[in-house]
């Protein structure tokens, strides 16, 4: 690890260590954010270990104080989701930028992370698809279960449709990796998982 990679994840741990909403897990609270951003960091050592310093920031940045802009700030329909959105994507680039830049990285290692975060060119950006994967195989093993306890009105279909849609958006490496074995799938959602992904 560099000293400026080293200062910058440093530095992205202890703002999201502020989130002062919380998330149990193994025992303990945790800062939802900072919990999140280990979480992604674990998945991107077991899926890419050999990926590069951008890469890593990337990953451990994509929420980095998402508390900080939430969500009932914007209309709650679908056009302020969308504003949401597009607000999250420039402000954790941002605070992602901002913090390399104190860590010593040149503008081009920042834009670079900058695109990432903000979902630029998705399926053709390396670093962007990288970000997506993680993203979709921590929201599976970590996160789906406890959303579809959150939404008890989904009904099968809806289900299917949001399996489809987190598939879609991973590469061929990231569906294979999810298909391996070495991923913990929520178990109840086995079968509707199979079910999406045999009807797509």
């Amino acid at each position: 690890m560099s000293r400026q990679l080293d200062k910058t994840i440093e530095l992205i741990d202890a703002a999201n260590n502020e989130d002062p909403n919380r998330e149990s897990a193994e025992g303990k609270e945790w800062p939802k954010e900072f919990l999140y951003s280990h979480r992604m960091t674990d998945m991107l050592e077991r899926f890419k270990p050999d990926a590069d310093e951008v890469g890593q920031i990337s990953i451990r940045a994509q929420h980095i104080e998402r508390w900080k802009s939430p969500r009932d700030a914007f209309p709650m329909n679908r056009q302020g989701y969308l504003q949401w959105r597009t607000q999250l994507y420039k402000f954790h680039g941002n605070r992602a930028g901002e913090l390399m830049a104190q860590a010593g990285y040149d503008e081009e290692s920042i834009e670079r992370v900058q695109k990432a975060i903000g979902k630029k060119a998705v399926k053709v950006n390396p670093d962007t698809q990288l970000l997506e994967d993680i993203a979709a195989l921590v929201f599976i093993e970590h996160y789906m279960q406890a959303f579809a306890d959150k939404h008890p009105e989904y009904d099968e279909e809806k289900w299917i449709d949001i399996i489809q849609k987190t598939w879609k958006k991973m590469s061929a490496d990231g569906q294979a990796f999810a298909l391996s074995g070495n991923l913990k799938l929520p178990e109840p959602l086995v079968p509707l998982i199979q079910k999406a992904l045999n009807a797509a």
